[in-house]
């Protein structure tokens, strides 16, 4: 009775939220749209810095744009797996030369190198004119199986690496932006980042940073003429989760996210989604949901957070597997220091 009544509580707010969308967003959107120039839809010459683009999504942005014109910087921690994708975008003849693709293998969560890598770039190409942060690691697994590294590595990759990205990069950007103009940053966030799934809470936490710092960005670019787009996909079918990290009862997690992030009525193809982030990027939208479910979840999470939750909670009982232990772990040592360090004796 109790998934009926939220079943059905969830289908009557379900009915407005197109209504509501279409009266509050089209003039606000309409307006915005036409105070700032929109970037070409061909990129020739222009040059395109991708986190993460040696797999996956990254790699179908990298497709996308390449097809278009553009110069591409793809960056990867995996030297092999770069090498692999540019020798697929020449087969394919996404770019039509060599010399138009810059590899380089680098760790973003380290500040140093994400600033060593874009001053490269710039100059081997003189300038940058798009940067999209499309880097990440899937944590996937209970809370009380969840160690805090999980927590340090989602944030590391998901929220830091992007900043420290963007932050070297944006005064190029800026530069680039006020000689030519159309220059952008583009933030690969998720549907995780606007509702709270269970059995993915380092995640989560990470892309719910990535989403309101990649707001508060647009916010203050863009009256600068930097246009900030962020883009919240739901399931993807990019192979993603071959390369994500399980705890707690680890062949069950795998089984239900892998089914999930496979099946075509729940997850979109990279090259689908590539597509929609490209044409998002030239209208110079701030923000796109991929998917419709992921649209969906996102709007009804924003209308009514009490009935999402109760529902996720539902699916985490009766749906998702249980922890493999009953309780958070505990550090060996004590949280609180010694209260001689808090305590003064009189």
């Amino acid at each position: 009775m109790k998934i009926a009544r939220a079943a059905l509580h969830a289908s009557q707010i379900i009915a407005g939220v197109a209504g509501i969308s279409a009266i509050a967003g089209i003039g606000a959107v309409a307006a915005a749209r036409a105070v700032m120039p929109r970037p070409p839809k061909r990129h020739r010459g222009r040059v395109v810095l991708i986190t993460g683009g040696s797999r996956g999504l990254g790699l179908a942005l990298a497709h996308r744009y390449g097809r278009s014109g553009a110069k591409l910087v793809l960056v990867s921690r995996d030297s092999d797996e770069l090498t692999h994708a540019r020798d697929m975008l020449l087969r394919h003849k996404a770019v039509k030369h060599p010399d138009d693709i810059l590899l380089l293998p680098a760790d973003l969560t380290d500040a140093k190198q994400a600033a060593t890598l874009v001053d490269y770039a710039v100059g081997f190409f003189g300038h940058i004119d798009i940067l999209i942060n499309n880097a990440g690691v899937i944590e996937v697994g209970p809370v009380e199986d969840q160690p805090i590294e999980a927590y340090q590595r989602a944030m590391a990759t998901n929220f830091f690496a992007s900043l420290y990205t963007t932050n070297s990069a944006l005064p190029h950007l800026l530069q680039r932006n006020h000689i030519y103009g159309q220059a952008s940053i583009v933030n690969i966030a998720s549907i995780g980042g606007k509702f709270a799934m269970p059995h993915m809470l380092p995640y989560v936490a990470s892309k719910f940073a990535l989403v309101g710092y990649s707001q508060g960005l647009h916010a203050e670019l863009r009256h600068k003429g930097i246009r900030v787009t962020t883009v919240c996909p739901g399931l993807m079918r990019t192979k993603g989760e071959a390369h994500a990290h399980f705890t707690g009862q680890t062949k069950k997690e795998e089984r239900w996210f892998k089914f999930s992030a496979k099946t075509p009525i729940l997850a979109a193809s990279a090259n689908r989604a590539a597509n929609k982030i490209y044409n998002a990027v030239v209208a110079g939208r701030a923000e796109i949901t991929i998917t419709p479910q992921a649209w969906l979840a996102a709007r009804i999470a924003g209308l009514a957070p009490e009935s999402t939750q109760y529902i996720a909670s539902l699916v985490n009982q009766f749906v998702l597997p249980a922890p493999s232990s009953q309780s958070l772990s505990i550090p060996e040592r004590s949280i609180y220091p010694s209260t001689a360090i808090w305590v003064k004796r009189t």
